[in-house]
């Protein structure tokens, strides 16, 4: 009788230690998912700003403004639009000042989504788990979502990264 006393004692403190490692780096990741998108964030706005400085045709001027005052739900549509206009743009008759600060304003943007995309995949994996979801260890913390863009295709800086070109 002592035996099994002591090996349900021991799962259950077990199973308690599980679920506070588990709540614990829950949380870390909602932090984490918070702070990759306040990056994004700032990355998106400082891309809509080098684009509205732009001497280009002022549709790309009033996308850019756009996307710099769009709610979160339409914030994707927008930031797409934005995108698209600054791909068929002519970038050789910019000012190079400017251009450069387009294409790290836009390098930014795809290395913030892209860590802000694996922080969201990394909790959605954790809140997916049994422990997680039957104990309700996420709380009232919202679901995070990807944020869908499409990347901008950026220079290759006479890098070849597969070895051809070597």
């Amino acid at each position: 009788m002592r035996v099994s006393w002591v090996a349900v004692t021991a799962g259950l403190l077990g199973a308690a230690v599980g679920a506070m490692r588990a709540a614990s780096r829950l949380d870390r990741l909602h932090v984490r998912t918070d702070a990759a998108w306040a990056a994004l964030d700032a990355a998106l706005y400082r891309r809509a700003v080098a684009a509205s400085s732009l001497a280009g045709p002022a549709t790309l001027r009033r996308a850019a403004c756009a996307a710099q005052r769009v709610g979160p739900t339409a914030r994707e549509d927008a930031e797409n639009e934005l995108g698209r206009m600054l791909a068929v743009l002519d970038r050789c008759g910019l000012e190079p000042t400017c251009a450069n600060r387009l294409a790290d304003a836009e390098q930014a943007v795809v290395i913030a989504r892209r860590v802000y995309n694996d922080a969201v995949r990394d909790t959605l994996a954790l809140r997916s788990r049994r422990m997680v979801r039957w104990l309700r260890l996420a709380g009232t913390a919202p679901l995070p979502s990807y944020f869908e863009i499409v990347e901008p295709e950026l220079p290759a800086y006479g890098l070849e990264l597969d070895g051809a070109g070597a």
